[in-house]
């Protein structure tokens, strides 16, 4: 077993990975024990290749909608539902088959990246965490719940119109991706293809109406996905982004165990942390790691800098 898988095991021992309530509750994840099953490599997937979208260049996005009407998905619902609708599915958990774990081999930096879940429980903003990697000049990747972008709009326009952040997709309704409706950490998973699709596709339309541009990467709810949904996820233009490295598990973690785990993280990593838990410990716990890091040698990277 690896250090970055170590690394995982130890930080779900420790908390969930929703980082927010499940809809409709009020508290955070429960903690309750989800082994992902063991990836069986799927059969080629039947994705309409000829539609794909091709990879976007990084940059600054516009705090400004766009006045343009938005790209169509690379594919429609009703498509994936013929595509996929019958599809079953032979793994659940981080491990689906071209889900992103760490960066591409020979990359010397590390990818912090930060959820903000949405919905009652999970709306807040952690300023501490983000004014930190501003002043400290340190790029992330921000996975944005439609929810919580429609609690935030003020913040939303503000991170969007710096180039250190890029903003990702994870989702509409914070659901862990599922095409049978599996469930993680008692949050329910969508149900079909055509529940995939709309999880996915929701946010990426706002996103792509707010910024100007379609988002290049999407993480579920959990991270938990099955091999069908994932698929789904290719087919309508991003990558899934799992991770390597557990940083706050779930915003569960105390500032010495994030402090501890992301300090931690070897070169190549896809660090995991939340940034809509202002009360955690997350941003103390990374405003000790990074100068560690940094110390070591290490750089930082938003995903689309990294992988092409």
């Amino acid at each position: 077993m690896g250090t970055s898988r170590r690394m995982v095991l130890a930080a779900l021992a420790g908390g969930a990975l929703a980082g927010c309530g499940a809809p409709g509750r009020t508290t955070g994840a429960p903690r309750q024990s989800t082994t992902p099953t063991t990836p069986v490599t799927p059969t080629t997937p039947v994705t309409p290749a000829a539609r794909k979208q091709a990879p976007l260049p990084s940059g600054a996005y516009s705090t400004e909608p766009s006045r343009s009407s938005s790209p169509p998905p690379a594919v429609t619902r009703a498509e994936i539902v013929t595509e996929y609708g019958h599809a079953v599915p032979r793994t659940w958990g981080f491990d689906a088959p071209g889900v992103l774990h760490r960066l591409p081999t020979g990359h010397r930096g590390i990818a912090l990246t930060f959820d903000a879940c949405g919905g009652r429980g999970g709306s807040g903003y952690d300023r501490a965490l983000i004014d930190f990697l501003r002043k400290r000049e340190i790029p992330a990747t921000l996975f944005l719940n439609s929810r919580w972008i429609d609690a935030n709009p003020a913040v939303f326009r503000n991170l969007a119109g710096e180039p250190l952040f890029e903003i990702a997709n994870h989702g509409t309704r914070h659901l862990p991706l599922s095409v049978t409706g599996r469930s993680a950490y008692g949050i329910p998973g969508t149900r079909s293809a055509a529940e995939v699709y709309d999880e996915i596709a929701g946010n990426r339309a706002k996103l792509t109406r707010l910024l100007g541009t379609p988002p290049r990467f999407f993480r579920s709810g959990t991270a938990y996905c099955d091999d069908v949904a994932a698929r789904i996820v290719t087919a309508l233009g991003e990558r899934f982004a799992g991770f390597s490295v557990n940083g706050d598990a779930g915003a569960t973690f105390s500032p010495e165990q994030v402090r501890a785990t992301v300090g931690s993280a070897p070169a190549g990593s896809v660090v995991i942390c939340h940034m809509n838990h202002p009360e955690g410990g997350t941003a103390q716990g990374i405003t000790a790691a990074v100068p560690r890091l940094l110390a070591a040698g290490h750089t930082f990277t938003r995903l689309s800098d990294a992988v092409h």
